[in-house]
């Protein structure tokens, strides 16, 4: 069984594409904390200014009260209605703002991934065995590491800045409602800004990171690599197998347009070969059926049965059996011997028609060896 320091190839293409199905992609959480901190400081420096200086006008407005506004406790419920839909619609602005932030992030840092996988129920992961030992993966590690390193440097910056502002926020209480609500309104966006400036540095180096480490995780070992390949290009025997039932089946179709053959040459019983030439309409003979064992012996039926010639030639059978494409004209290197027997076939035509004296038999025609299964593998079997 492989370990996992056998797995030092990357991952293919087919694994990391069912890896997106599955759900999953490199992700970095601090590159979706500086968006989400990113977009909100930036709300707030955009929109805090306007936001305070509606709130100073609506307050003062509000704390404003007359004979009328008190003989009538309904205007306070309204007052009460307008101010709660000010505060709600910049909450509303500012969680789509942060929400879009953050999905932005994470498809910038993984590409778009849309899979219902990760939220379907896997009671595998009620196996506490497995659950451990995820805690303690190079990923966790990693994590543990920057989280510690992030909680330092945050607390560190935090302490800093709180100490160097509690003098302001002290005299936040003595000064006026608009004067304080600025104050605090810059003291907020300043302690932003720092922590931005730390998440930021933070994410640099994380989002290289989770790419480095999404991809060290799926590496493969040489055996997955080859039962991957065989998987996507097939077993070659069952490819083989696949093959030969469609040339049979091709073959098959094929017995029905031997009635169309000028001849057919076979070997007494393995292949049977039906031509047809027609100097019209092509350039070289062509292979209309053709077929070993049972289905030679079909074409040798019907092609009797239709008065069509079968002729013994064992080397020009085999040899177009195996080189010949049905409904395609024969190869060039057997022009010759087909030629010998389509002339042959000719002259014993003429002499049933009377015509002429009937042809002696048949000569084995001249059939390169190289074009001959049989001949081929002959020598394999020889002794040198």
């Amino acid at each position: 069984m492989d370990s996992s320091q056998d797995k030092n190839l990357p991952a293919t293409e087919r694994k990391l594409q069912k890896t997106r199905q599955d759900g999953q992609g490199a992700r970095s959480r601090d590159l979706s904390h500086l968006a989400i901190l990113g977009t909100g400081a930036a709300a707030m420096v955009v929109g805090a200014q306007p936001l305070i200086t509606h709130m100073q006008l609506a307050i003062s407005q509000q704390f404003t009260f007359d004979a009328q506004v008190a003989k009538t406790p309904a205007m306070m419920l309204d007052r009460l209605m307008q101010m709660g839909w000010i505060g709600l619609v910049a909450c509303v602005v500012f969680a789509l703002a942060t929400i879009s932030a953050a999905l932005i992030s994470g498809i910038l840092a993984g590409g778009w991934i849309f899979s219902f996988k990760p939220v379907m129920p896997q009671f595998k992961r009620l196996n506490p065995l497995s659950g451990i030992s995820n805690l303690f993966s190079k990923q966790q590690m990693v994590t543990v590491v920057k989280m510690v390193f992030m909680t330092i440097v945050l607390s560190f910056v935090g302490w800093k800045y709180l100490a160097s502002g509690l003098e302001d926020m002290a005299r936040v209480i003595s000064q006026p409602s608009p004067m304080a609500l600025a104050m605090v309104g810059d003291w907020l966006t300043g302690g932003v800004t720092l922590l931005l400036l730390v998440v930021m540095l933070v994410a640099l180096i994380d989002v290289p990171l989770q790419n480095f480490l999404f991809k060290s995780r799926l590496k493969m070992t040489h055996q997955e690599v080859k039962q991957e390949h065989k998987e996507s290009d097939g077993n070659p025997e069952i490819k083989g197998k696949l093959r030969q039932k469609q040339r049979e089946m091709a073959n098959g179709a094929s017995i029905k347009a031997v009635p169309q053959a000028d001849f057919v040459v076979m070997n007494p019983t393995h292949y049977a070969v039906a031509l047809r030439y027609d100097e019209a309409t092509m350039d070289a003979p062509q292979v209309i059926a053709k077929g070993t064992d049972l289905l030679a012996q079909k074409i040798r039926e019907i092609a009797t049965a239709h008065d069509i010639p079968v002729l013994q030639s064992p080397m020009l059978a085999r040899a177009l059996y195996a080189h010949a494409e049905l409904d395609r004209a024969i190869p060039a290197a057997l022009y010759t011997a087909v030629a010998q027997v389509l002339a042959y076939v000719y002259r014993l035509k003429a002499a049933m028609r009377g015509e002429g004296q009937m042809p002696e038999a048949l000569d084995e025609p001249p059939v390169p060896p190289e074009l001959d299964p049989h001949q081929r593998t002959a020598p394999q079997g020889s002794a040198p």
